[in-house]
Parts: C-alpha cells; structure tokens; sequence
C-alpha cells in the first residue's frame, strides 16, 4: 500500500528522517517497505502491511508506528465544526440498518450549501501520490480522509435521494437478480448476500465498495449525506468476490476497521467540508451502533519479557514503549501491570503479543543469538506418516513412480464408473470437481490417459483418502497402475511390498462375480484376483475392464492393485526374521491343473504347499485360461514350483518324488494335472 512522504510530516512538527532512513526503520520495527520512490516533490512508500494490521492501513496508523519507534511526539488531525443550531441533521434524514451483523455501526452527518469545485493543489499532490485521481472537492475529501484516518466514507447528494424533505436511507441486503450502475458506469447484478445502501426506490451503493450513479456528486450538488460506516468484513469480501471488484474502501473494509473509527472520521471530513466547500454542517449526528465495542484490558507480567525476549529491558523502559504505542497501563502491582487495549489494536490478544510489541520497539536487532539450554526431545514417531513414507520407498524401488491427483471426481466419472453413493460438493469450482473421489482408480486411469502419448510403459502409484459415502468414514488407499499384460508384474510388486512390510500369508483369490459385478465391475472380470491376508480381504488386483479402456480412449490394457492403506498400516511390521540365502541353486518345474470353475486358487496352492514339504520354498500362479479348447466348467491354472534346499544341491531324482506327491495330491481330488 501506498503512503506520502509528506503526509506523514504534517503528523510531527519536529523533522522526519530522511526518506531513505525512514525506510530502513519502519522495516526493522514494523512492515516491509518493498519500494521508495521519489514523485515530484514527494516520496512515496510501497509498504506490506500485515492482514492482523488494519489500523496501519492509513497514514494516521504509519505515524503512530513512527512515534512509537523514534519517540516523536504526534499531533493528531485538527477537527473544528460550526453547526447549524437551528438545523437538525435528524429532521432531515431517517437511517435504518436491517441487521447490525452486517452493519456494526453506521454514522452519518448532512451539510448544506456546499460549493463543489476542485480541490486545492495541496490536496491534489496528497491524494497523487498515494495513486488516487482527483475528482472534486467533495469526493476528494472523503478519499483523503480514508488515507488518512484508514476509514472509508462515501457522499450522497442530498437532493438526488428519493423522499421529500425527510429522506430515509436503508442498509440491507440486495433483491436477487438487482441491477445497479456503478458511478464509473459499470452495470453489476446483485443477489441476497451482497449489502447494499438504499434509498426507498433505489440502490445508492454496494456497501463498502461501490457508489453508485444515482447519487453521485456533480457540479450541481447544493446539499450531501455523509456516511461513515462499519460493515462485516465477511460480508464486504463475499460482495467484492461475487461482483469480483476490489477498491480501496473494499481493501480496508475486509481487514476488519474498528468501529469506533466512524466518529472521528466523519467529523474530521465534515471540517474540511466547512473549510474548502464552505458548506453548512447541521447539527447531530446520526449514529446507529447498538453494540459499542470497549477497549479490551490484559495482564502482563514483567518476568515474562526476559523469558520470551532473552534480554533484560529495564521496567521504566518497557512502561515508556507500551506508552509510545498508545497503551495504557492502569495499573502495577509487584511486577504485574493491567493495560488498555485501543480498540483500533485489534490484533493484541494476549500477554504474549504485548512482549512481541515491546521486542520490537525495543529492537530485535538488539536482542543477542544465544543457543538454547533446554534439552530437546526427539518428536513422537507418528506411525501414519512412517509406514506411508516407507511404503512409498518400496514402490519406487520397484520401479513405480508417485503421482498426486486430485481429490474430486466430475458426473462424467460418475457416469463411467457407474459410482453409487458419492458426497456432492455444493459450490465445486468447476465441473470437474463435482464430487469426492470414492476411489484414486479414476484418476489414477486419468493420470495414465494424459502420459500415454509420452512414454511407452508407465508404472505409477498414489497414496492418498477416499470418500466412501456420506455415511461412510474416509479412509487411506494405496492405488498402482501398470500398463500392457502386466498382471503378474503388478502381482510381483504387490508381493514385494508385503514382503518388504514385513506382512506375511498374503494370497490372491479368484475374484467370484455375481450377475450385477458384470455391469457394474470396472474389472476385466477373468482377469482379477482379491488379495487376501488371513482371510481377510485388504485389496484387489485386476486388469481393467474393456468397457472403461474404451470410455477412457485409453491405448494399451491396464492392470491395477487397489490396497486398503490403514489395513496394510495394522498389520505391517519392522521386525524382520534374518533368513540366510541358500547357496545352492533352486530348480524350477511348471505345472498346470485343471479344475473345476468353482474351485478356488488357495485350494490348490493349499494342496500344493502340502504335499510339496519344506523342500518347496515357493508355488506361484502365473496363467489362469478359460475358453478355447477346454471344456465350458473348467479352468486351468499354472503354477511355477520353486524347489530349494540349504545344505545342497537338489537332485533330478528328489524333486520328481515330491513333484509327483504333489500331482498325486492334485488327482486325488480328481483334477487333471498337466506337466
């Protein structure tokens, strides 16, 4: 925010800094000034003031924050009015304010006779300088009294108000489908949640950021209302984001500006008024403000500035910068004071932020680096963030790499999926965010649509919460995809992973679809298997199904693991058994069965494990067939049959007994076994 040089001066009667040392001070002690810059016979700051800092949105605050840090002593803007005994601005104006939540206080004052011309050069180069165009003295008035004062005002003409000699001004919420003309000509559509100042015809205003065309001061205005108001912050940035509009009032106004403010502001506009319109202020005022806002007391401790700060600051010093920056104390007792809280110093809370005004006056610069005695404890492990991190290792070391998607869904996806139960957003921002994502498989098959064109293979996983239903608690899943025939790779990964986690008796088992699983699945329904830890289901692998290949105009299959994170957290273990590594080499066999279509992977691999001893370290699934050349009840099943010893090496003639133990097995249970 811009700010004058040379109305900063007119606070001091004693000589400001150079403009260049200023700047370094006010950064130090209080904002960044981002920029200086000489214009005519001015400087000019460019200054971030902080959100917290509404009270230094103004020239006046600037100046306080100078006297504070320099020990200047300030004058404060000079306030003399003549009224007009015999006329009462209250027989002149009626105000009604429909709801004080949106309207704290509203304070207004009539003057007569006015001359409206331009305005003095003086008062041209402030208003220039602080990036504002002059328009007319009245206006200008009212703009530099907001520089100064930080409070927005706005001036009706009079005569242009809808009534007879008593108008009635009304501050409530707009008709839905309302239209208003700016003063700068713009045409706005309002709705109920915008805050608008009326006559009993029209809108004059939007409250807080725009006058409009009706009332607007001209040449030919004789008699004005000023307003000085107080509206909800909440309410001023919701009506400049919908008519997406910011001004300098509407700035001001969605900081939160203390309501004590409007008095002074008023009365301040109206002197200058009097002395460079010559108009006639009536006397009163009308002043609506039900629920005063007094200035808040805190208790302070004086041992808690060494505490905090780590420097010793005399008593008498501490009293004199809480005095500097217009706080006071009301009283002491054994090093405990009670102060006063301004109410334009919305931001001090607390004990703690009266030390952090001190340390800063005081001068943090000052305040030595000294390293802390204190012991510091490690933090607790948080168990969530360790197992996801080490999960997210394992994938990468497998040749995954990790995306991040989005957490929403849009009707289209809804529609593809044939999703149920979804927790529509109620204002998304784009219809691509309709609804809370019940699964990461949908942008996940989205992440793989838009990399197709740039890589070959692509292998990605993501770690992040579903939104099950609105009934339903959100929960943590681990979702990887892997494009081509890569079943059995995903497989591998997935084994990997449990491995690696240290989660053991991990099978798959043949996904049974049920009528409805075959319109609905987003699995290829042949192709897909649960994933299993003691009988428990904590996942699923599959490829997907044609229907969502198509929908997706995705080029090349796509095979999926879908896991259940917080399971995965529940069972998952640091502790790992050291298994030495057999020297000796393993001996591979292959076989196939074929089976009943109802019979389960697990009941054959049970089988298999069984017969085959402590010789066979490992039976692995790697082909499930159906169709062609077998009968419409069947299935085979392939199996690798890993064979190992640890004290030698097998021979031909050991692993064909158990090879053979193993297919007795199998036949026993009158399935065909092919070698």
């Amino acid at each position: 925010m811009k700010f004058s040089y040379n109305f900063l001066q007119t606070f001091f009667e004693k000589k400001l800094p150079h403009p260049e040392k200023l700047s370094e001070l006010l950064t130090m002690h209080v904002f960044e000034v981002k920029d200086l810059e000489k214009l005519e016979k001015d400087f000019v700051f460019d200054i971030d003031v902080l959100p917290n800092r509404s009270d230094c949105l103004s020239h006046l605050g600037i100046a306080r924050e100078i006297s504070a840090i320099l020990g200047l002593k300030m004058k404060m803007p000079e306030i003399e009015i003549k009224e007009e005994k015999n006329l009462k601005a209250s027989d002149f104006l009626k105000v009604r304010v429909d709801n004080f939540n949106d309207c704290q206080r509203y304070t207004a004052r009539v003057v007569f006779d006015i001359k409206v011309e331009p305005s003095p050069f003086w008062l041209c180069s402030i208003l220039k300088s602080c990036g504002l165009r002059p328009i007319n003295n009245i206006v200008d008035i009212t703009n530099y009294v907001m520089l100064e004062t930080g409070q927005p005002l706005h001036a009706f003409d009079f005569d242009k108000i809808s009534g007879n000699q008593v108008k009635k001004i009304l501050v409530k919420r707009a008709k839905k489908g309302e239209k208003f003309i700016s003063l700068d000509g713009e045409e706005y559509e309002l709705d109920n949640e915008i805050l608008v100042i009326a006559d009993q015809k029209d809108t004059l205003a939007i409250a807080g950021i725009k006058g409009g065309k009706k009332a607007e001061i001209d040449e030919k205005t004789k008699r004005i209302v000023l307003e000085s108001a107080n509206f909800n912050p909440k309410r001023i940035r919701l009506g400049s984001r919908k008519i997406d509009l910011k001004t300098d009032a509407s700035i001001r106004f969605e900081h939160g500006m203390d309501p004590n403010l409007t008095e002074f502001a008023i009365d301040r506009a109206a002197s200058l008024i009097q002395k460079i319109a010559k108009g006639k202020v009536l006397s009163g005022k009308i002043d609506l403000y039900p629920n005063k806002v007094l200035p808040r007391k805190i208790f302070f401790e004086f041992e808690k500035v060494k505490k905090l700060l780590s420097i010793n600051i005399p008593k008498n010093k501490v009293v004199e910068i809480l005095q500097r920056l217009g706080l006071k104390v009301l009283s002491e007792k054994k090093g405990k004071f009670l102060i006063e809280i301004p109410t334009f110093r919305q931001d001090i809370s607390l004990e703690e932020d009266l030390i952090e005004e001190i340390g800063r006056i005081y001068g943090l610069e000052r305040i030595p680096a000294i390293l802390p005695t204190t012991v510091l404890l490690p933090a607790k492990k948080n168990l969530d963030i360790f197992w996801e991190e080490r999960a997210k290792n394992i994938l990468k070391e497998a040749g995954m790499s990790e995306i991040y998607t989005y957490s929403f869904i849009s009707q289209k996806d809804k529609e593809i999926f044939k999703f149920k139960e979804l927790v529509e957003i109620e204002n998304p921002v784009s219809a691509e965010f309709s609804y809370l994502r019940p699964s990461l498989i949908p942008n996940i098959l989205k992440a793989v649509e838009k990399n197709q064109r740039f890589f070959k293979e692509i292998k990605i996983f993501e770690i992040g919460k579903i939104f099950p239903g609105i009934e339903k608690k959100e929960k943590r899943m681990l979702t990887g995809a892997i494009t081509g025939d890569a079943f059995f790779e995903a497989k591998g990964v997935v084994d990997y992973l449990f491995q690696k986690l240290g989660i053991p008796k991990v099978w798959y088992d043949e996904f049974q679809p049920t009528p409805e699983d075959s319109e609905t699945s987003i699995w290829h329904l042949k192709k897909s298997a649960e994933i299993k830890v003691n009988n428990e289901e904590i996942g699923f692998l599959g490829e997907i199904s044609p229907k969502i290949i198509s929908a997706l105009s995705l080029k090349d299959r796509v095979v999926v693991f879908d896991l259940d994170f917080e399971k995965i957290i529940s069972l998952a273990s640091e502790e790992v058994i050291y298994q030495p590594v057999s020297p000796f080499p393993p001996v591979i066999r292959d076989i196939s069965v074929l089976v009943p279509k109802s019979v389960l992977v697990e009941e054959v691999l049970n089988k298999i494990e069984n017969a085959g001893g402590e010789l066979l370290i490992d039976a692995d699934l790697f082909d499930i067939f159906e169709g062609e050349n077998l009968p419409e009840d069947k299935k085979s099943l392939a199996f690798h049959l890993i064979f190992q010893a640890k004290d030698r090496v097998l021979s031909s003639k050991e692993v064909n007994e158990i090879q053979e133990k193993i297919i007795q097995a199998l036949e026993n249970e009158g399935w065909e076994v092919r070698k």
